[in-house]
């Protein structure tokens, strides 16, 4: 054990040795952590019903909550953030991290994978971006899965910067999206004229075969899955349709986007009043000749992608105080968002 010490101190004092000044300045005050959080979900539901006369009681039970999360950040803390916790536990919410311009000049990343269970459903999340910020130009590459939302990208944009006075800065330029083909309906070739789904015929493609003397169903495998016409589409059919949008979503190649790129940044901080907000519109996206480009799928029409975000607080009395926090997003036909709004009230000062 002490020889195994001996060689990671001697390890540590060889790289520390090694890395040069600028990448150890990259990396201070950078850290990685690790965090498992769980707790329980909502309570089991009992269900009753009566066969043959006899009461039947069965019990739903929804799995315990959990997160896993791994993560590395640098980013330094605005004004109005406080670090409440003294270790990082990854269900930290920091609306400030989605900001185009950090609080400081120079170099910041945020990394962080969580697979969660919420309500019997698991969610894969991740969000990773490296943001370098400096007074005419600034870079940020940044990928981001939200499994609640549903969307997924990566994004790499290129802007100038205008400042104006200290807090208030304008930037343009470029920005580079590659994506799933999100206009894309792969259910869209079985709508008939009158707007129904000609959904059985989908199915029979799929190797689903029908019975219809008896009015029975079965799946692929030959396995009965439905005894009914009803049970066939409100049991059956759902999964049918899912498992076909879904493979042929995973068959299509990734899509790109070109666009132009707009934004702005405020920030003012006192510790009785706050305000930063900022956001970025992308009004104009460059034509491109893939079958299955959002733009096609709405006609070869231009359309508007834009995201941002506000903070306030006001400290109005002693006592009082105000806030209000939030971001909203809308990319392709995908919008995400999330908010906070209160006050607080300090009764004995």
């Amino acid at each position: 054990m002490r020889l195994i010490t001996l060689i990671l101190v001697l390890c540590v004092s060889v790289a520390n040795a090694q890395v040069g000044p600028k990448i150890k300045s990259a990396f201070k005050y950078s850290t990685i952590y690790g965090a498992i959080n769980g707790g329980n979900s909502i309570a089991d539901v009992n269900t009753y019903s009566v066969t043959t006369g006899r009461l039947q009681q069965q019990t739903d039970k929804t799995p315990f909550d959990f997160s896993v999360s791994v993560g590395a950040r640098k980013i330094a803390r605005f004004g109005y953030e406080n670090r409440a916790k003294v270790f990082y536990d990854g269900t930290e919410q920091s609306y400030g991290d989605a900001a185009t311009v950090g609080k400081v000049s120079g170099f910041e990343f945020l990394s962080l994978f969580q697979y969660r269970r919420l309500l019997g459903q698991n969610y894969l999340d991740q969000h990773h971006f490296l943001r370098y910020v400096d007074d005419w130009w600034l870079t940020k590459f940044e990928y981001l899965q939200n499994g609640f939302a549903d969307i997924k990208y990566f994004e790499a944009s290129q802007r100038f910067r205008w400042k104006i006075g200290s807090k208030f800065s304008l930037n343009a330029g470029f920005v580079q999206r590659i994506s799933e083909p999100y206009g894309y309906d792969p259910l869209a070739e079985w709508v008939l004229d009158n707007g129904n789904l000609h959904y059985t015929y989908l199915a029979l493609q799929e190797g689903y075969t029908v019975d219809y003397d008896n009015g029975e169903f079965y799946n692929p495998s030959g396995e009965l899955v439905a005894t009914s016409p009803e049970i066939w589409e409100q049991i059956v059919i759902p999964d049918v349709l899912d498992d076909y949008v879904t493979r042929k979503e995973s068959e299509l190649p990734i899509q790109w986007n070109h666009s132009l790129i707009a934004g702005f940044d405020f920030y003012h901080y006192t510790k009785e009043f706050w305000v930063h907000t900022w956001g970025s519109i992308m009004p104009y996206h460059i034509p491109l000749k893939s079958e299955y480009s959002y733009r096609r799928s709405i006609g070869n029409k231009n359309w508007i992608d834009y995201g941002g975000g506000f903070i306030f607080g006001w400290k109005i009395t002693k006592q009082l105080g105000i806030f209000t926090e939030g971001t909203y997003n809308k990319y392709w036909n995908r919008r995400w968002h999330k908010f906070s709004v209160g006050l607080n009230y300090t009764l004995i000062k």
